[in-house]
């Protein structure tokens, strides 16, 4: 045979990944496993509030974290001590997705945990519109990026469940205005969970973590559905 043959084929590669995705959530779910998909700007402080939670909570339930960059395992090794952690590195991708996170899990040796943290790669924009499996969708806030941020990228807090405004104790210092950066959240998602806090002080933590037990709980009595669009 010669000459130049092309074959098309047509599949709708969202919607694969959006039934990986409910499949992840289905397996998880009837592991009792609540997860967190954690979004953010690169600096916010995802990995510091991580390893806070982590140590917070060590006593009530047991955790692990998926870390997601571009590259390095840095952010791994800093949780290591405080949590089994894995790094996911996306080679130049903007996001994480459902595959590379299944992948993580079975690195981590699917272990017997009450909450799973995925520390999504640092973006506004790509991570807002990936399933990866989670039952709950976090977006942090810092008090040094400006609290024009939700306005800005609508979708981020739109498909989120709550909102971490972190590195509190810098507001003293900062023109960042908490009010106005909440009104402009709730305005885009009413629903939306808030919680001021600081890694490094410790306060807000005991409200954070008493919200991510109850959703544990909420999971494990059926409450919870998934992602928001």
């Amino acid at each position: 045979m010669t000459g130049r043959h092309v074959i098309t084929v047509e599949r709708d590669l969202l919607a694969d990944a959006q039934s990986q995705a409910a499949n992840v959530r289905e397996s998880m779910t009837a592991r009792g496993t609540l997860v967190v998909n954690v979004m953010a700007s690169p600096g916010a402080g995802k990995t510091t509030l991580l390893a806070a939670t982590a140590d917070a909570l060590r006593d009530q339930v047991r955790v692990a974290v998926l870390v997601g960059d571009i590259a390095t395992d840095r952010d791994a090794r800093r949780l290591a001590a405080h949590a089994p952690s894995v790094q996911l590195t996306t080679g130049g991708a903007c996001h994480l997705d459902v595959g590379l996170v299944e992948r993580g899990w079975r690195a981590l040796g699917a272990p017997d945990v009450d909450i799973l943290f995925v520390e999504n790669v640092g973006n506004l924009v790509c991570p807002a519109s990936h399933d990866l499996g989670e039952h709950l969708r976090v977006v942090l806030l810092s008090v040094a990026e400006g609290d024009d941020k939700p306005a800005k990228y609508p979708k981020a807090f739109r498909t989120s469940h709550a909102l971490a405004i972190t590195k509190s104790d810098l507001l003293p210092h900062v023109p960042f205005d908490v009010d106005r950066a909440v009104a402009d959240a709730r305005r885009i998602q009413p629903d939306l969970a808030v919680f001021e806090m600081s890694a490094l002080t410790g306060a807000g933590l005991s409200a954070w973590c008493e919200y991510l037990i109850a959703e544990q709980q909420r999971l494990a009595r059926g409450e919870l559905c998934g992602p928001r669009r």
